[in-house]
């Protein structure tokens, strides 16, 4: 997403550090690009992990594409805030193109050169498109809030980090005001998104440390 603030620092990239260790031989035996997702709630660090694992695969020789599920929103984001308020259900997966985001993860493993991909423009409020050159890719990261759920993924990281022991870094993104409707989107999010820890091959802990179920 345009105009987002990405801050990586050493707990994000020891995290990285740990799980290519661990799935790097996959990746090279994989016969296809290899899919990783990376998700959490809001503020979990997802968008700093993505890009941790992307700059790791990228320091031993791998080439990586980083796809952003922010800019797979069916509304951009002070439209998407005005729907929420005037219907609360609309919180949820149903907000997300994941159908496309996963037809986008699909057209990679399959061999797609280049992909007509949508990115977020959060100042002006606007989704406009951009091509993106995916020849040559060997590792695709997804990262984003509801990405455990994409069927083309290989491998599924999720940041077990709820809204209160996110809300410094919420903060210090300074995206959105802190205040109860906020609250009461991301507790809906905690319902939705909590459970999809099943579903993770690497789960980041708290304190950052790594454990592989």
């Amino acid at each position: 997403m345009k105009g987002d603030i990405i801050l990586v620092e050493d707990h994000h990239r020891n995290a990285a550090g740990l799980i290519v260790d661990r799935i790097l031989e996959r990746v090279t035996s994989a016969g296809h690009p290899y899919c990783i997702t990376v998700a959490g709630e809001s503020g979990s660090g997802k968008s700093e992990t993505g890009t941790a694992l992307a700059e790791e695969f990228e320091r031993r020789g791998t080439v990586v594409v980083l796809i952003h599920q922010d800019d797979y929103f069916v509304l951009p984001p002070k439209s998407n805030d005005k729907k929420r308020r005037e219907d609360i259900s609309w919180v949820g997966e149903g907000e997300v193109r994941l159908d496309l985001l996963d037809e986008h993860l699909r057209a990679v493993k399959n061999g797609e050169t280049i992909l007509t991909v949508p990115i977020i423009d959060y100042d002006r409020d606007a989704v406009e498109e951009e091509k993106r050159d995916v020849t040559s890719t060997e590792v695709v990261i997804a990262e984003g809030t509801y990405t455990s759920l994409l069927a083309s993924a290989d491998y599924r990281v999720f940041i077990n980090r709820n809204r209160l022991d996110t809300l410094a870094s919420r903060e210090r993104r300074g995206r959105e005001k802190i205040e109860p409707f906020i609250e009461k989107v991301l507790e809906i999010e905690h319902a939705i998104i909590a459970p999809h820890r099943e579903r993770a091959d690497a789960i980041i802990e708290k304190d950052y440390t790594v454990t592989f179920p």
